[in-house]
């Protein structure tokens, strides 16, 4: 079969590019796909510390440091009340040259950087092409068709496809792998303001968590051009009570939960629209079959609670685009070729999620743990920054002590292998 590229990249997000990226630099023929014209809107903005070492990878670290993003150094949370914690400072536990600051970034200028830096290094990025299928043959996904902006349609054949599609999951929904959470089932409420109040300092750019009664929680992400991303991670059913579901009234309403974000937003504008998404915590029943691969939120969505979205997309980019590189230089893209990439993803995903679950139990706090545990803290810090391939086992424990921790996922292998 005649191939018109190496790789085909469903989405043009932080999955995507940093895949073509590197595959490009390497050699190969990649084509990225992507439905919008950039820039464009995209939340989920805030980079933890561990976002680094792809980043560095990617080349992307000294234009980061030359751009405009609010620099970041801490995490803080916050009470109802307005209490403040002491703040996760990453320099506290990291090298300050390398994981110990890291960025709040504006999505639309994130994301573009990522493709220019795709194209330098020879991907191919086509904008306003909407992938309709996946082709296959005989069990295996051999590339795709797309619709051009014109209205005109196109079969494109590459040896391997990876749906770097985000939290839509393009294959994964078609194929029926999709499945749901069985716990994190939240919705988000958010919206933009600008000149509202900062922390003074080092804290100006800090992430805070700002709780609100019944395990809600807002995000407080400050970004350069005086402006910040403000939001609030609830059940359905808190959030709508009384019948509310316009997302203005509800956010409006929540302000009043907190006394911090109450005050912080007394100064500031609201600007732009009020986004709502709903219950989206989601795993793929697999992550590869013949001729097709999955990363980022394609592959597993979490919550946005300790802001790993990115992170793990950029991990997924760059550990897929080594074990394809691999595979393609030895004519080999067969399920092993993926073990390792699956195992990864599922390890760092299963550490991050107990932690969410944790978060969300009404017995658990990280003061409590910390208390009675002081060693804690620095494998919290860990995790919080996304050191995420690593063995827990003995925070687990110790959590445990305060809330039910979940079972492992039984999904996310490599489909023959699974099989």
């Amino acid at each position: 079969m005649l191939h018109n590229y190496d790789a085909i990249m469903i989405g043009a997000g932080p999955s995507g590019t940093s895949s073509a990226a590197l595959l490009a630099e390497k050699g190969h023929r990649v084509l990225v796909l992507d439905r919008d014209a950039f820039p464009r809107y995209r939340v989920g903005e805030s980079l933890i510390p561990f976002t680094f070492r792809p980043l560095e990878r990617l080349g992307m670290i000294p234009k980061l440091k030359v751009s405009a993003f609010q620099k970041k150094y801490s995490v803080c949370f916050i009470q109802p009340d307005g209490k403040k914690s002491q703040p996760f400072y990453f320099h506290s536990r990291y090298d300050k040259e390398t994981v110990a600051q890291t960025w709040q970034v504006l999505r639309s200028e994130f994301d573009q950087m990522m493709a220019d830096n795709a194209k330098e290094k020879g991907a191919e990025i086509r904008h306003e092409v909407t992938v309709t299928r996946l082709l296959e043959e005989d069990g295996s996904v051999t590339g795709v068709e797309i619709q051009n902006r014109d209205g005109s349609t196109e079969q494109i054949r590459a040896r391997i496809t990876l749906d770097c599609s985000g939290k839509e999951a393009f294959a994964a929904t078609r194929l029926g792998w999709r499945v749901p959470d069985p716990y994190l089932n939240k919705v988000a409420v958010w919206t933009y303001y600008k000149g509202s109040k900062r922390e003074p300092g080092i804290d100006e750019g800090q992430t805070t968590i700002a709780f609100v009664p019944h395990k809600g929680w807002f995000w407080h992400i400050p970004q350069h051009g005086d402006m910040v991303s403000v939001g609030i991670v609830a059940e359905g059913k808190y959030l709508t009570r009384d019948g509310v579901r316009d997302p203005k009234a509800i956010f409006e309403r929540e302000i009043h939960e907190n006394e911090w974000i109450k005050d912080h937003l007394s100064d500031g504008q609201p600007c732009g629209q009020y986004w709502i998404t709903s219950e989206y915590s989601r795993h793929s029943r697999y992550c590869f079959k013949p001729g097709l691969l999955l990363l980022g939120d394609a592959f597993a969505f979490l919550d946005p609670v300790f802001s790993s979205g990115v992170m793990l997309a950029l991990k997924s980019g760059v550990l897929a685009a080594d074990a394809i590189d691999e595979g393609l230089k030895a004519n080999d893209l067969s399920p092993a070729r993926f073990e390792g990439y699956s195992d990864m993803m599922k390890q760092g995903l299963e550490n991050m999620r107990k932690l969410v679950y944790a978060f969300y139990n009404e017995n658990f706090s990280f003061k409590d743990v910390v208390m009675k545990y002081p060693e804690a803290g620095g494998l919290l810090t860990d995790c919080l920054s996304g050191d995420l391939n690593r063995d827990f086992t003995q925070l687990w424990d110790w959590i445990e002590e305060f809330a039910p921790l979940p079972d492992e996922v039984p999904w996310g292998k490599p489909m023959a292998a699974a099989a």
